[in-house]
């Protein structure tokens, strides 16, 4: 079903390793509900039974484990899954689903960090989710190497891609820029070296935008 027959909100969170998107739909989802907007907080890869076994498989082993093409079809298969158990039914709700990243992920680490041709990226896209995007998405951006410091000291242990070189991390935050600086009408990109209460502000504006919303 095409996004124009939904009737609720999409916004996603992307943006390298450490950059804070789950602190961040976390403020985000209770500055909605004190506003008396309950949202669905969600996540790629996962947000629905099949996806959350396919994360585990992305996400643990050696950082070899997969070839870029397997890794993308597996995204894309767990894309498919949570779409149609979690993130449509949402939407034709009219709820407002707040997603820690998306489609942007695959181009900016499987296209960007891999070198999997967009054109492939695009076709697949197509192929689960037809012509579905979000209605904004927010860019959390910071130097790499402070990214994946902050990465290091979360409690939930290192991931396959946080295992990956240096220079891919590099690559991943060039694609991330890039995808802003074509989608100037969807994305923002929102400076994530500053204090946590900074870029919360700067979240709640721009989502307030969207919906119409004075968020605090």
């Amino acid at each position: 079903m095409g996004q124009a027959l939904r009737s609720g909100r999409f916004i996603t969170f992307e943006g390298g390793e450490g950059s804070g998107k789950t602190t961040h739909i976390r403020l985000l989802a209770a500055a909605l509900k004190h506003a008396g907007v309950e949202a669905v907080t969600t996540r790629e890869p996962g947000g629905a039974p099949g996806a959350e076994e396919i994360r585990n498989l992305l996400l643990s082993g050696a950082p070899e484990r997969w070839d870029v093409e397997s890794e993308a079809l597996l995204m894309v298969a767990a894309r498919r899954n949570h779409l149609v158990a979690t993130v449509w039914p949402a939407l034709d709700e009219g709820r407002i689903v707040l997603c820690d990243r998306f489609a942007d992920s695959t181009e900016a680490y499987q296209g960007w960090g891999r070198g999997l041709a967009r054109e492939r990226i695009v076709e697949l896209h197509r192929l689960v989710a037809e012509d579905f995007a979000p209605d904004l998405t927010l860019v959390l951006d910071l130097p790499v190497e402070q990214g994946l410091a902050r990465a290091a000291r979360r409690r939930d242990g290192e991931t396959r891609f946080e295992r990956m070189s240096l220079e891919f991390h590099e690559r991943i935050r060039l694609g991330f820029l890039d995808i802003v600086r074509r989608e100037p009408e969807r994305c923002r990109l929102i400076d994530a070296r500053a204090e946590i209460d900074t870029v919360h502000r700067a979240v709640l504006a721009e989502v307030g935008r969207l919906l119409g919303l004075k968020l605090s």
